[in-house]
């Protein structure tokens, strides 16, 4: 099957072709026709597997086929990065139609975001929260939404964002077509999907999450204190160039970014405490080649979408074995090859025991030559940027003696313990002369 046998406007079939796409890939093939057809779609493929055109198309379709005017079509993505990324991808694919679509997400400024739905813009892509936002404003209106796609839903689940999807389908048209992507289906997707979905196309369903085909796993066992240096004689080698490198926490990811801009390495990061310039400034930089390492936690596990990305590293093991498929689909997208690299400590081990149960093999375990394995503690991280000059403490003026106004009884030496700056002569008896003109008199 090719796009071109799809019943897909010749607009959207000419923006496939220039993006290199020229066979749907197996999710696509499966998706496509259905969701063209009007029907609603559960579908559950692997990070990387190309679900973002499977709706993306569809939508594109229907608004070229049936004039309308307002909010026709939304998509609601658990992260920022995920809402952009899918709205590029929208605007790739309808470059040669006239089709607007709009990201609405926080962590950015809103009037924007509030013009365009003025505006009425035919595509919303949005995080559930600033959404909510806007239609507790009135802002935003959703009654002529005539599909509605969830993204991602098991990461939506993850986040907590089930309760705000919820609210968001009390906007909605009853009548509509909808569609639902997610990597697992978890018990709580499977009944959110009951609630949304009609007689849907189930593609996927029975599959097992697994990472995709063209990523090679290697595991390297190493004690938690040598974890850092471990990951930078990895990186000096020539086998590992531009990484992806994840941490457990934001904290983690502050202090390992540190260490490797301290040892030279071109890196940034990106976390949930990064405003969203931060993070689309470290991302473009990424994305762009001048950086060599992206340290990031698991917010940008699935909105990160880099061509030909050829490593990954779990600096950390993730718990949950999903969430491990998550981070490695980052690389081999759309049937490429990459490799994910994870070092795990001793305390670890139960959680590399869980994915390697979940892909269904062992993975391979590797000693880096010539590393001192039993070397002491590593040394602190270098701090980024050049040192802070020690602080200098103002030297202290002289204490005069103050001179007492008749009547006033007054020590002319302040007390032992008081620690206050020192007073002019004469402070106490003269009012400050005024630099800039007379005083104004007082109002009656």
């Amino acid at each position: 099957m090719r796009f071109s046998d799809l019943p897909l406007h010749q607009a959207l079939v000419r923006g496939t072709t220039e993006l290199g796409f020229s066979e749907p890939t197996p999710i696509q093939q499966a998706a496509l026709p259905a969701a063209l057809g009007g029907r609603d779609v559960l579908g559950a493929a692997m990070t990387g597997s190309g679900k973002t055109a499977a709706f993306a198309l569809p939508i594109l379709q229907r608004l070229l086929s049936v004039p309308g005017r307002g909010t026709r079509a939304l998509v609601l993505t658990p992260t920022r990065e995920l809402a952009a990324q899918v709205r590029q991808h929208l605007a790739d694919l309808g470059r040669h139609t006239s089709i607007a679509s709009t990201a609405i997400f926080g962590g950015v400024g809103p009037q924007p975001q509030i013009e365009a739905l003025r505006a009425g813009a035919p595509v919303v892509v949005a995080t559930p929260g600033r959404l909510l936002d806007h239609l507790g404003s009135g802002v935003a209106r959703l009654d002529g939404v005539e599909v509605l796609v969830l993204d991602e839903a098991d990461r939506m689940l993850d986040m907590g964002f089930l309760p705000d999807v919820r609210r968001i389908l009390a906007h909605l048209p009853v009548r509509r077509q909808t569609l639902l992507f997610s990597a697992t289906l978890p018990a709580p997707i499977v009944e959110l999907s009951r609630e949304m979905l009609s007689n849907p196309v189930r593609i996927g369903v029975e599959r097992q999450a697994a990472p995709a085909t063209g990523v090679s796993h290697a595991l390297f066992p190493v004690p938690e204190r040598l974890k850092r240096r471990l990951l930078l004689e990895v990186l000096q080698r020539d086998a590992v160039g531009t990484a992806l490198v994840f941490t457990r926490t934001k904290h983690r990811a502050n202090r390992l970014a540190q260490f490797l801009v301290g040892a030279g390495i071109s890196c940034d990061r990106i976390h949930g405490n990064r405003s969203q310039s931060q993070r689309e400034s470290a991302l473009a930089a990424f994305k762009g080649g001048r950086l060599r390492i992206l340290v990031a936690t698991d917010i940008a596990s699935r909105g990160i979408d880099v061509q030909d990305l050829p490593h990954v590293i779990n600096f950390d093991v993730p718990v949950q074995p999903d969430d491990y498929i998550h981070r490695v689909g980052r690389t081999a997208r759309a049937e490429r090859t990459g490799q994910a690299i994870t070092l795990f400590s001793p305390e670890e081990e139960p959680a590399v025991a869980a994915i390697e149960r979940a892909v269904g093999k062992r993975l391979l375990r590797r000693r880096l030559e010539g590393f001192d394995y039993q070397a002491g503690d590593e040394p602190l991280p270098h701090r980024i940027g050049p040192p802070r000059p020690p602080a200098r403490r103002p030297a202290q003026r002289p204490r005069a003696a103050v001179e007492p106004r008749a009547g006033t009884v007054c020590s002319t030496s302040p007390p032992s313990h008081s620690t206050g700056p020192a007073v002019r002569p004469g402070a106490l008896t003269r009012r400050p002369a005024r630099r800039f003109g007379r005083r104004r008199p007082a109002a009656a």
